[in-house]
């Protein structure tokens, strides 16, 4: 891989980590938020130690020859560890914490054993892009590349296992993103096997006198390159559906807004909508439920229970029909709280109104389909001068 697509994929991932970080900082405490940070990080870094001009940079600054070598397999190491903890979390379940205490341990012991026997060997002569292959024969030197080696093959290996078979169980079905992330994540995971296999292939080689150093060379850093892009984009893809959704959401939401725009406006529960489009999402699902608060004893059970059944009998369907009638309960209370008179509603007929995001939008569609039922209803001008 060319030295600008490192430094244009180290930049990317450096973009992805600032988005990131203000979580980071405000939930320090969530493991699955310091592994997706810790991802970004370290793939990153795996990008900038491995291209040539800055193993040169390293190199020459530091004064030892090939030390950017150790360095970008301590890179490689971390992130693979990263990786299998972030899986971990967001799995979940009993074991959660000693699972990623038993990586975490395992891997911190790898990074100390590669710094080790970088500093029991000798390799006196820099070698920017064939460092494996070149001193697969040397005596420490040889041991630290197959032991990183093995680590990062180990590592995407039970990465691309675990998240495979989870994205395919059932219950992930229900959950898009995240089926998406994980199907995304095990793809990316099979094919950064390759860096590892392919330059294992030319360590052996290497061993019985043959010179595969292209394997490295070639192969090697197409299979990280890929591996690595696809990973990063399956492990930022629940965040992007996040997003995503909320903004769905936002325009979806907008039909029982305003419905509800009379109540809030008449007592100023209406805050001001913030300036990031992220929170655009949160700020109307919190200013409806405002607004659902005031005008809770309003709701007519009656009414409810009529618009429900006159929904079931014509659709068959239970969750439309509850979003039918609360859309219709919701409408009638709103009016009602605008009357100066209001006649009380007895407390046998009292409904506690849904608090569930996703409730809410299916009753904002409901409310889009009644003004539109109400809109084909109503003739139009041609209509009224025919008639």
């Amino acid at each position: 891989m060319s030295g600008s697509i490192n430094y244009i994929s180290c930049g990317l991932l450096w973009i992805g980590l600032l988005v990131k970080l203000p979580d980071l900082m405000r939930h320090w405490s969530e493991p699955s938020l310091r592994a997706i940070n810790g991802v970004l990080a370290f793939a990153s870094l795996c990008f900038l130690f491995g291209a040539p001009s800055s193993v040169g940079v390293i190199n020459r600054v530091s004064g030892v020859p090939n030390l950017a070598a150790p360095l970008t397999y301590a890179s490689i190491t971390a992130y693979s560890a990263a990786l299998l903890i972030l899986i971990v979390c967001w799995r979940g379940g009993p074991s959660v914490r000693r699972t990623t205490r038993s990586w975490m341990y395992g891997y911190a012991a790898i990074l100390g054993g590669i710094a080790a026997l970088f500093a029991l060997g000798n390799a006196p002569e820099e070698r920017r892009t064939d460092f494996d292959t070149y001193y697969a024969t040397t005596p420490w030197i040889a041991e630290m590349v197959v032991l990183y080696l093995v680590a990062h093959l180990t590592a995407v290996t039970v990465s691309a296992v675990w998240s495979l078979r989870w994205g395919f169980e059932a219950e992930v079905r229900k959950r898009p993103w995240l089926r998406a992330s994980l199907l995304t994540i095990g793809a990316g995971t099979v094919i950064s096997a390759g860096y590892s296999l392919s330059k294992l292939v030319a360590v052996v080689a290497r061993w019985a006198g043959h010179d595969w150093a292209a394997l490295g060379t070639s192969i090697s850093p197409l299979c990280a390159g890929l591996g690595a892009l696809l990973t990063v984009v399956g492990v930022l893809l629940p965040m992007a559906g996040h997003h995503l959704s909320a903004w769905r959401d936002f325009f979806r939401l907008a039909p029982l807004d305003a419905v509800l725009d009379p109540v809030l406006n008449d007592r100023a529960l209406r805050v001001e909508r913030p300036r990031s489009p992220f929170l655009w999402g949160i700020w109307r699902q919190s200013t409806i439920l405002n607004g659902l608060y005031a005008i809770e004893t309003l709701f007519d059970k009656r009414l409810y229970d009529e618009a429900y059944d006159a929904e079931l009998q014509r659709t068959g369907d239970g969750e439309r029909a509850t979003s039918a009638a609360w859309a219709a309960t919701i409408a009638a209370a709103a009016k009602r709280s605008t009357q100066p008179v209001l006649e009380p509603v007895g407390a046998s007929a009292r409904l506690s109104h849904p608090r569930d995001p996703q409730a809410l939008v299916l009753i904002a569609d409901a409310v889009k389909r009644s003004e539109r039922e109400v809109r084909a209803t109503v003739p139009g001008p041609a209509s009224v001068e025919s008639a």
